[in-house]
């Protein structure tokens, strides 16, 4: 197509509507079941899109970085979830956010971070707004929902004079894949872990107005999210080869690519393309991926799949394509890679180019750094 012949490779396409369509569908959901979507702005870190998936052009929102807090502060957004555990060397800008107007809120899960956390406020007579993480299926981090130091913790902070807004998990172990019931439990598990902890802090006195879930594979499959306020995900923009692999959406649902130039062929047939780990990663997308999809299936300009094409090797600047068939194609002809996950790919990118009926329609760039 005459359309990317002019853009240099390795560079991240995507598609307007694809991805309009992932973040109704995904609003749509929630909203029936009763709750408000806090989106995940990590994986595609660009004001533009965040207004296209955000409740308003004010949030509310979640990121993972102050980077990206800064980045959308300075977009407009003010209803901030900071989602990882603050450190103190962090509060600083957190608390620069704040005197700015934003309402960031921290995640913390230790009593150690707590005691951080209040040295500073006390130092500069600052409150902050904190949300308690609950550990719903043992993947990472979060206190279990009747642990003791989950009272405590909150105690602490509030005698302080800080502020415990709530309860925040993660079902991180949803992406490990199995059958649609299982990922039905998983949600449920999620859902009934965060309520659970909501109730213990609600008898402890507190109000616990935040109990915030969500993981984009416990969304799309949560049949129920009774006393939950808001879900977080964030794949579900873009949609990828893993979320395929869950059954969480279809291979035309994936709005992200990678356009790719053939560099060479091997003499055992293979394509040698020049988008390597440093465009694709090297995420290998949970068990069984890469047996099913290895580093992105290879698609023609129009973004159909060449049968059973994949990346099948990749090292810094080069990718091994290999398949049953493998088309002849070119020194010099385009080809566009299916992501295996979509926030690892696009993190290797400075900009999108956005399509819109299958032309270029703007470029947009990427917030980056930590």
């Amino acid at each position: 197509m005459p359309e990317f012949a002019a853009i240099s490779t390795p560079a991240l396409l995507l598609d307007e509507e694809r991805c309009r369509r992932n973040i109704a569908r995904l609003r749509d959901h929630v909203h029936a079941l009763g709750v408000g979507l806090r989106p995940h702005l990590k994986t595609c870190k660009n004001l533009e899109i965040a207004r296209w998936c955000m409740e308003s052009p004010t949030g509310p929102a979640t990121v993972s970085t102050l980077a990206e807090a800064e980045y959308f502060a300075a977009g407009g957004v003010r209803d901030i979830c900071y989602a990882v555990g603050i450190t103190p060397d962090k509060l600083p800008r957190a608390a620069a956010l704040r005197a700015g107007g934003v309402d960031l809120t921290l995640t913390l899960d230790s009593l150690e971070a707590a005691r951080g956390l209040i040295a500073f406020a006390r130092s500069r007579a600052l409150v902050f707004p904190v949300v308690l993480e609950t550990d719903c299926d043992g993947h990472r981090a979060g206190l279990a929902p009747d642990d003791p130091q989950l009272v405590i913790l909150a105690r602490m902070l509030r005698d302080a004079g800080q502020e415990v807004r709530g309860v925040l998990t993660h079902a991180g172990s949803a992406y490990d894949g199995g059958p649609p019931e299982r990922l039905q439990a998983l949600a449920e598990q999620e859902r009934a872990a965060a309520v659970r902890a909501a109730e213990i802090l609600r008898s402890a006195g507190f109000a616990c107005p935040v109990v915030s879930v969500g993981s984009t594979p416990t969304a799309h499959f949560a049949r129920s999210l009774e006393g939950t306020s808001e879900v977080r995900a964030g794949t579900h923009v873009f949609q990828d080869l893993v979320m395929r692999r869950l059954g969480v959406c279809a291979l035309e649902d994936i709005a992200l690519s990678v356009l790719a130039t053939v560099i060479g062929r091997r003499t055992d047939g293979g394509l040698l393309l020049d988008a390597g780990w440093t465009a694709l990663s090297r995420d290998r997308g949970g068990p069984g991926g890469f047996e099913e999809h290895g580093y992105g299936i290879v698609c023609d300009l129009d973004g159909r799949p060449y049968p059973g094409l994949c990346i099948r090797d990749t090292n810094q600047e080069h990718a091994l394509a290999r398949g049953p068939y493998t088309p002849p194609l070119p020194v010099g002809a385009k080809v566009r890679i299916l992501p295996v996950h979509a926030c690892a790919t696009a993190a290797c990118f400075d900009e999108y180019h956005l399509l819109r009926d299958g032309r270029v329609v703007a470029r947009l760039s990427r917030c980056r750094g930590w």
